[in-house]
This record gives structure tokens, sequence and C-alpha cells, in this order.
């Protein structure tokens, strides 16, 4: 192995670590000092950075908050809650899957929020055990981006996918991504749903009630009533409706524009569709829905947006230098260890995700050596979107936090060691049977 290709690993490593503790926008800019490592120090011609992906998150997060702002978002959750709360006692697996669904369209997982205090109201009065629900609802989201065809996740995959030699477009990942999606939400539900002691048999719930801390179950506490506006079932069926047409483009490239370069009809690609159906979709926001523009900036969609794009384009651009100054010897050796044992890809995209908590990042990071080491896309793809859940494998997300701080029975921890979190074997079992069945249906259909 040479020394060179060691010491540039290093510094790789190094440079995750690094923004890794600094968080948010710091893993984009140690991303960026690494390059400058690799190209001032070590002499490597600097890679391509991610243009096409930052363009994709900036028109997707773009169009995302002027629905949020316009009170979108409040209108995909008040029908979710709908959904959820008109079928309690199976709330272990209508929750999630409905959460699934809702994540899907609207390409973040800041739509739990809202959600989870409506989950766990509902859980509590109909006596079913509150971090069941909770746990598999978060969780869900770790891998629910790869089935997005609006997330900043799947903005990085595509651009690496959908590319010459490999031509393995949105729609055929999501074939992939979607199925195994929710065969893991339905198999981490009915297992997790007999986890723990229901809220009768738990001491420590029965002795919150007896103190006075928890109301009794059936007077636990009125509905909780979510309201939405006029605008904002206006702005959330249009920006559903712009996911919709990117499925249908995706799915039919027919229906795309075509134009002749050099004497070759060519058809405009998914990057390009993309970015003019998200801005379409902004402009119909603003002319049907009104939202004040001015409060873009500040909405929570657009900052976590904008820190995924930070991120991204730091380390992917690392990442690209790496594995072009190193292609032969990553194709040859490292090549040699993932097709001799394929389980390694999956392992290396959920620890990379696990660390940095970004499926954006972890794809960027991991996604092209599995390409260059000779993968098939379509294997690639399966294993990718079910190791996205590694995100929940410390219990360091917002969501995490939030839903423990909304189930009042304690039901629902975060644990002390790192990983006796509540949120560890839920996110565990989804992710194994997430990458099975999507690294199956890769293999059998593509």
């Amino acid at each position: 192995m040479d020394i060179t290709f060691i010491l540039e690993a290093v510094v790789v490593l190094a440079a995750i670590v690094m923004g890794t503790r600094a968080g948010g926008v710091g893993i984009g800019v140690w991303g960026g000092l690494g390059v400058a490592v690799l190209v001032f120090v070590f002499g490597e011609a600097p890679g391509e950075p991610p243009i096409s992906a930052l363009l994709i998150i900036l028109a997707v997060v773009t169009a995302a908050a002027l629905m949020q702002v316009a009170g979108g978002v409040d209108w995909m959750v008040k029908i979710a809650a709908g959904v959820i709360q008109r079928h309690p006692k199976q709330i272990t697996l209508i929750a999630p899957l409905t959460a699934f669904l809702f994540t899907v369209g609207a390409g973040t997982s800041n739509i739990l929020y809202p959600l989870l205090p409506v989950i766990y109201d509902v859980s509590y009065q109909n006596g079913i055990r509150p971090s069941r629900p909770l746990t598999v609802t978060v969780v869900q989201s770790g891998m629910s981006l790869a089935a997005s065809p609006v997330s900043a996740a799947m903005a990085a995959m595509v651009t690496l996918t959908a590319v010459e030699p490999y031509n393995f477009d949105l729609a055929q990942i999501l074939s992939i991504t979607f199925p195994a999606g929710v065969v893991g939400i339905i198999v981490t539900a009915l297992v997790v749903g007999r986890m723990g002691k229901d809220i009768d048999d738990d001491p420590e719930i029965q002795a919150k009630i007896a103190s006075g801390e928890l109301n009794r179950p059936e007077t636990s506490g009125e509905k909780i009533e979510l309201t939405s506006t006029k605008e904002g079932r206006n702005a959330g069926i249009i920006f559903l409706l712009g996911v919709l047409a990117i499925v249908i483009l995706g799915l039919f490239p027919d229906l795309r524009p075509a134009f002749e370069i050099e004497g070759e009809l060519v058809t405009i690609d998914m990057t390009t569709t993309i970015e003019l159906v998200m801005f379409t979709v902004g402009v119909l926001i603003i002319l049907i829905s009104k939202p004040d523009v001015s409060e873009v900036p500040g909405a929570s969609v657009f900052k976590a947006g904008m820190v995924s794009a930070i991120a991204l384009f730091g380390i992917a651009w690392l990442t690209a230098t790496f594995i072009a100054a190193h292609e032969e010897f990553i194709v040859t050796t490292i090549g040699g260890w993932v097709n001799q044992a394929v389980w390694i890809f999956a392992l290396a995209v959920f620890l990379v995700a696990a660390l940095t908590t970004s499926q954006s990042t972890a794809t960027r990071t991991i996604v092209p050596i599995g390409l260059a080491a000779g993968l098939a896309p379509g294997l690639v793809t399966g294993m990718w979107g079910g190791a996205l859940g590694g995100v929940y494998t410390l219990p360091a997300n917002g969501t995490q936090i939030a839903a423990a701080n909304f189930d009042l029975t304690g039901s629902t921890k975060l644990g002390t060691k790192l990983l006796d979190h509540s949120f560890f074997v839920p996110m565990l079992i989804m992710t194994v049977v997430s990458v099975l069945v999507g690294a199956l249906i890769g293999v059998i259909f593509y």
C-alpha cells in the first residue's frame, strides 16, 4: 500500500472527524481544508466539486421553505395527524408509515416535530407504550430521505448514479428505496410493538399515575387539535404536485424536452428537471399562497438545507479529490475487498452516517467509492438507502431528543451509555431489513 495513499486517507478521515465534532457547517469547512491539504501539500489535482447536487438542494430548499412559510408544512402535519388519530390501536404501524409518506413528500424530517406530541397523546390515551410508535416514527426518517425525490441525500445520490457509465436514474433509485423502506418499517413496527411492558404492567408509569404526576390514560387531556390555513393547504398541494411531476418525468423520459446538440438528440437530465420543476413550484406558491418571502431565510427548512449544502460541498469535494488521485488503487484493492464481502459497503455508509448524522454526507463520502470499486449501481442503491438509518445510532439528533421530551411516561429514553437508548434496537432492525430488501431488489431487477 502506497504511503501517500495512507497519509491522504488520514487527512480525509481527520477532516471528517473534526468536521463532525464541529457540527453543522463545520463539516463543510473542514472538508474544504482537507481539499486544500491534498492540493497544496500532496500536490493532487482538485476533484470536481458537487455543483449539480448543490444546485438541486438550493432549488428544492427554496421551494420547500416557501411552502413552509405559507403554512404548507402545518397542513401536511394536520393531514398526517388525522390519519394517525383515526387508527389509534394500530399507531405503532400507522404512525411511522404515515410519517414516512410525508417525509418522502416534503424531503425533510422536520415534519416529524409537530407530529411527535400527537403520537404520544394518541398512544398514551389508548394504553399503548409511547416509546413504541415514537421510536419507529423517528428512526424511519433515517432511510426515508433515500426514498424522497426532493431530499438532500437524493440530490447527492442522483448526481452520482445518473451519469455515464451507470445511467441509474431517479426512477430506478426510487423503485428500490421506496419498497425497501416500507418493508423495513412494517417489520420494525411488528417487532417493536412487542418490546417493553404495556402501560398497565409498567411499574414506573403506574407509579407516576399513582402520584398524580400523570393522569390516567382515559383522562390524560384534551385531544390535540392542529390547524392549517387555505394558503397552507394550497402551498402543500402545489409542492406535492411538484414532487409527483418529478417522479413522472423520471419514470417517462420521453416527457422531458430534448434538444439537438452536435447532431445528436439529447434529453435534459433529471438534475436540470428537478431544478426547473422546483423553481416553478416556488413561483406558483408565491402567486397563489402569497407567503412573506422575507421570512424564507429564517425558515427551519431553509436553514437546515443550507447547512446540508455547505456540509455536502466540502466533504464531497474532498472525497472526489481523494478518489480521483487514487482511483486505480481503489478499484483494484478496495474493490476486491468490497466485491468479496459486499456488506462492507453497507457498513461503511452506516458508520459515516452515524458519525456525521448526515445522510447526504454519507452518500457523497462512500457511494463514489462503492461505484469506483465496481459494485453494480442497483446493489449500491439498495444497501445505501437502508444504511442511512445509521444517523440514529447515537442519541444526538433533534428528533430523538424531542421524542424523549414529549414522552411524559419516560418510556422513551436517551440512555447514558451511548447505545442504550430507546431508538437503537428499532434503528438496527430497520437498517438491517431495509438493506437486505433493498439489496435483493437491486440484484434481482437491476
